[in-house]
């Protein structure tokens, strides 16, 4: 009888050594990504390639579908996943890289999120093979980046979301650190609207990524008939494929001015960040996480998104969380003018 129940509890310990709580939990769920964006843009294509791919590596298989929910330059869905959405691990989405650095000047009210206690998954670029570009049209009488520095001509239009989003606040740091002489006009939804205000000549100029041109707007980048590029940020060297096109860092002039650059550039180490609501039980986080890094490393998800014209360089949940402290950590004096200028 001793025996019987020796081989019981052997038996016994032998499944409970190999249940796994997280494919318990995951089996037959599903797992939404939030988007704070519309369809077809840059930060769409990366949530939707995860969709596709990234649930095979999770335990349990989850499907994972895509929820679009574009409003105020992606600060809706920032706000969504760190109040609303489950924190049980079922949750997670993408919102705009800077979305950190605006909470850490609170300047915006509409923040109701604190970034040091999102449950990062990880970022699917580290902006190594990317550029954040200034594109005006070639019709326009900006040729050159001397041309955007004159005062005394009308001033280039230039189309924006929200405050806190990179397609807003780039072109208000050139106009207020590098002096460009422009006027923005904000209020476009997602990088759609503005790529169709551009093109109908409803504004002259918008700033946005290189890979989001790529796989939105390729015709951009003929050189023969697309847009004029007059500046890139989110670099410390000028891009591969435009060497001939100035860094914000190199006109910048002064010091402080440069310092300041560096600290709006931070966000772009993370550029397409994705983060899950606090809370996450650490074991499911960290499951996320790895699921996350292992996806972006198979050779076929990258090959898909190289035909999509997306980068990937991905970054680790850890480390994200790392550069949200480094904005934190900034110096005060590197953030005071950031703050002053957001607050308009």
């Amino acid at each position: 009888m001793a025996h019987i129940l020796l081989a019981l509890l052997f038996a016994f310990f032998c499944i409970a050594a190999k249940a796994d709580p997280v494919a318990d939990f995951y089996k037959n769920k599903q797992i939404n990504i939030v988007v704070g964006y519309g369809t077809g843009g840059a930060y769409d294509l990366y949530a939707r390639l995860l969709s596709r791919h990234m649930g095979q590596n999770i335990p349990g298989n989850p499907k994972i579908i895509v929820q679009n929910m574009p409003g105020a330059g992606s600060l809706r869905a920032a706000n969504y996943l760190y109040s609303i959405a489950p924190s049980d691990g079922t949750a997670f989405g993408i919102f705009a890289r800077p979305m950190a650095l605006l909470a850490a000047l609170g300047t915006n009210t509409g923040v109701q999120f604190d970034p040091r206690r999102f449950t990062w998954i990880g970022s699917a670029s580290n902006y190594q093979e990317d550029a954040y570009l200034f594109f005006v049209r070639q019709d326009s009488l900006i040729k050159t980046v001397e041309d955007v520095l004159v005062k005394d001509k009308v001033p280039l239009v230039v189309g924006g979301t929200a405050q806190g989003a990179s397609g807003n606040d780039v072109p208000i740091i050139l106009r207020d650190i590098l002096g460009f002489n422009i006027k923005i006009v904000p209020g476009y939804q997602d990088a759609n609207e503005l790529y169709l205000a551009v093109d109908r000549k409803e504004v002259d100029a918008r700033a946005t990524d290189l890979s989001g041109v790529k796989s939105g707007h390729p015709q951009w980048l003929d050189k023969k008939t697309g847009m004029r590029i007059l500046v890139q940020l989110g670099r410390e060297k000028r891009h591969q494929d435009y060497l001939d096109v100035p860094t914000a860092r190199e006109l910048a002039k002064d010091d402080m001015s440069r310092k300041i650059i560096e600290t709006f550039e931070i966000p772009y180490l993370m550029s397409r960040p994705f983060a899950a609501p606090p809370g996450v039980p650490q074991d499911r986080g960290q499951a996320l996480q790895k699921a996350f890094l292992m996806t972006l490393a198979e050779k076929h998800v990258v090959a898909e998104a190289s035909q999509m014209g997306l980068g990937i360089t991905p970054v680790s949940g850890p480390d994200v969380a790392s550069l949200v402290e480094r904005i934190y950590n900034a110096p005060e004096s590197a953030l005071e003018y950031p703050r002053k200028i957001m607050q308009e």
